[in-house]
C-alpha cells in the first residue's frame, strides 16, 4: 500500500509553539508549512511582541512565502462558519484557515481546544500544548 503525504495548515498557535521550541510542535518543524494572509499578520504581531525587531522581520520573511491566497467562496464559508459557532469565540483567522483546510484535504494544525469538535468530526488534527500561549496570542 502507498503512503499518501499528509499536507497541513498551520495556525497562528502551531507556528508561535514552533517558533518558542515547543516539544509538542517538534514532530511538524520539517513539514511544509500552509497559512493565510491573515496568520501572517498575527505570527508577526507575536513575532514582535517575543523578538527583537530584526528577528520578527526574518520570521515574517520566512512565513511570508508560505502564504495562500483565499478563494472568494472559502472566505464566505469562514464567515458562515463562524457565525454559525459564535459562542465559541472563533477569531476569523481561524475560521478562515480551518475552512481552507478543510476545502483543500489538509490537517488542520491547531492548540485551540475550540476547535476539538470539529476536527473529530473531520478527520483533522489538533495537537495539544500550553493552552496560556494562546491567551497570550489573542492579547496581542
Amino acid at each position: 500500500m502507498e503512503e499518501t503525504e499528509v499536507s497541513y495548515f498551520f495556525d497562528t498557535y502551531a507556528i508561535a509553539e514552533i517558533l518558542e521550541g515547543s516539544p509538542n510542535y517538534q514532530k511538524y518543524i520539517n513539514e511544509q508549512v500552509t497559512i493565510t494572509i491573515f496568520n501572517l499578520a498575527e505570527i508577526y504581531g507575536y513575532a514582535l511582541g517575543e523578538h527583537t525587531q530584526q528577528e520578527a522581520d526574518e520570521i515574517y520573511q520566512k512565513y511570508q512565502t508560505c502564504v495562500v491566497e483565499v478563494e472568494e467562496d472559502t472566505l464566505k464559508e469562514a464567515v458562515k462558519f463562524r457565525k454559525e459557532n459564535k459562542k465559541k469565540n472563533l477569531s476569523y483567522t481561524d475560521c478562515i484557515g480551518y475552512i481552507y483546510s478543510k476545502r483543500h484535504n489538509m490537517r488542520f494544525l491547531t492548540g485551540d481546544k475550540e476547535f476539538q469538535f470539529q476536527l473529530r468530526n473531520h478527520g483533522l488534527r489538533r495537537n495539544t500544548a500550553l493552552e496560556h500561549k494562546k491567551r497570550k496570542l489573542s492579547r496581542r
